[in-house]
């Protein structure tokens, strides 16, 4: 409308002029006239535009909703699900860890109480749906014999689900609970179990493990889990370290003995959260001692 009536107004003028040379009929102007408005008027196409009312003008999204930044996924989003999982591994354990016998006629087997740990950990990992992120690899009996891990975690790259971080775990109870996990009945000892064990006599099963971690690089990480202390029973602590081959050839041997000496003047202890967070923000091949307390 507002370019018809421009160019219209133009027109008038010079219609104006035209009246008064040629004629001395008085000049009506069209666009003053009520007929030619009103047909104007009903020339108009009408468009509707449906208003949204009630609650569906509650949900019409926003403007500035348009504008917001997408998310962008946390990396380290499985932090805060891995300390779920190890709560809720820690506490099933230490019911048996605690556990005292009226009689004294039951005592927990350490394997069993590894594999308590072991299955309440994956039970939650599963449930919280975190394996595609930070995953839990179980050692078969003749892995266990030759690299001295228990299980190892791993912090998942994506989309390749490359381990880009590893944390191989090997558990060590207090002497009092009787044998090592990996001395196993002689039914269980299958052909390739005893070639594991010939291979391996020659070494102790945590400097196995510092082998293992060593031949990985900076970062694989060695982490000691104690199930219970001298002073604290049920306590459930952990050494980790992607430094350990360091006292290879140091010490006399790499034993339980020698890395819970690494608790003795230490004033801080890291929570599994912090565990984590540490070893995801450090920087490339640094080295690393944390001691932590799980439970």
């Amino acid at each position: 409308m507002g370019s018809i009536i421009s160019s219209s107004n133009s027109g008038g003028g010079s219609g104006g002029n035209s009246s008064s040379s040629s004629s001395s009929k008085p000049f009506t102007n069209p666009f003053q006239s009520s007929k030619f408005l009103s047909t104007l008027r009903a020339s108009r196409t009408k468009v509707h535009v449906p208003v949204p009312s009630g609650d569906a003008a509650s949900k019409q999204p926003s403007i500035f909703s348009t504008l917001r930044w997408p998310n962008v996924s946390n990396p380290n989003d499985f932090i805060p699900l891995y300390s779920d999982c190890i709560s809720k591994a820690c506490s099933r354990t230490q019911e048996y860890l605690l556990f005292k016998d009226p009689e004294d006629k039951f005592h927990p087997n350490p394997e069993v109480l590894t594999q308590i740990f072991l299955m309440t950990y994956i039970g939650q990992s599963i449930n919280l749906n975190m394996m595609a992120t930070f995953n839990c690899t179980v050692m078969t009996p003749e892995q266990r014999v030759l690299l001295g891990a228990d299980w190892v975690w791993a912090v998942l790259e994506k989309p390749t689900k490359n381990p880009r971080i590893q944390i191989a775990v090997q558990v060590l109870h207090t002497p009092t609970r009787g044998a090592a996990a990996e001395d196993y009945p002689a039914e269980a000892r299958t052909e390739s179990l005893q070639m594991a064990q010939r291979e391996s006599s020659n070494r102790t099963v945590c400097e196995r493990m510092v082998d293992f971690c060593a031949s990985i690089g900076k970062d694989c990480y060695a982490l000691f889990l104690f199930m219970g202390r001298k002073n604290d029973a049920g306590g459930i602590y952990g050494v980790l370290s992607n430094n350990f081959q360091a006292a290879i050839g140091k010490c006399d041997k790499i034993d339980r003995e020698l890395i819970e000496n690494f608790f003795k003047g230490s004033r801080y202890l890291h929570t599994p959260t912090g565990m984590l967070q540490t070893i995801t923000t450090k920087k490339d091949e640094e080295p690393l001692t944390v001691l932590i307390k799980f439970s």
